[in-house]
């Protein structure tokens, strides 16, 4: 095999190990995925180092938060001892609003700034990309009607997810990146600027 086919496949081994171990609970492998000092995740309800992401994961889970994810293909460009990688990946969250349970279910990438460290790959930044979501009942004999002032202040890619969080008592961040638009770009400059500084 070669050094690049190593390579890609440690990352995404990776972004794997990110998904299962969170979502498992295992807080302990999961904080070996993170580089260790500037480990930082954007999210919905979360901008911060890893190092709180995963003390605010771990609090949400203990107390029966439930968000889970699923991944799907995935690609790597890699300049030495940095690389982006983009995973395609819905987020699966069951809440209730207004006493209604309901599951969101959001459409994206992950899209990773990795570097090398110390001979193995680490996760340096994560920031979501939201494309589309959508919320269901779960019971489908229950109803539910939204308010449409507050679903229309977030985006389009994220909007049923941020009315959930919000709803939930998280704080939702607005203007994150979508399929288009200014956010996406320059999340995408972004990271050209990371693989050139490599």
């Amino acid at each position: 095999m070669s050094q690049s086919d190593k390579d890609r496949h440690e990352i995404r081994q990776l972004v794997e190990n990110w998904a299962l171990w969170r979502d498992a609970g295992d807080w302990d492998r999961f904080a070996t995925v993170w580089h260790p000092r500037d480990g930082w995740m954007s999210a919905t309800w979360f901008q911060g180092s890893a190092t709180d992401f995963i003390k605010a994961s771990r609090e949400g889970f203990e107390n029966g938060v439930s968000i889970l994810h699923f991944l799907g293909g995935h690609t790597a460009d890699i300049v030495g001892d940095r690389a982006i990688a983009q995973t395609k990946m819905t987020i699966n969250q069951r809440a209730s609003i207004d006493g209604v349970e309901v599951d969101v279910v959001c459409t994206g990438r992950f899209y990773d700034f990795l570097s090398r460290h110390e001979g193995r790959w680490s996760l340096v930044r994560r920031q979501p990309i939201y494309e589309k979501d959508r919320l269901d009942v779960v019971d489908p004999a229950a109803s539910l009607t939204l308010d449409p002032d507050l679903l229309n202040r977030f985006p389009a890619g994220y909007r049923h997810l941020a009315y959930l969080q919000t709803k939930a008592g998280f704080t939702v961040k607005q203007g994150l990146p979508g399929l288009t638009g200014p956010a996406v770009e320059q999340l995408y400059s972004e990271g050209k600027q990371w693989l050139t500084e490599a």
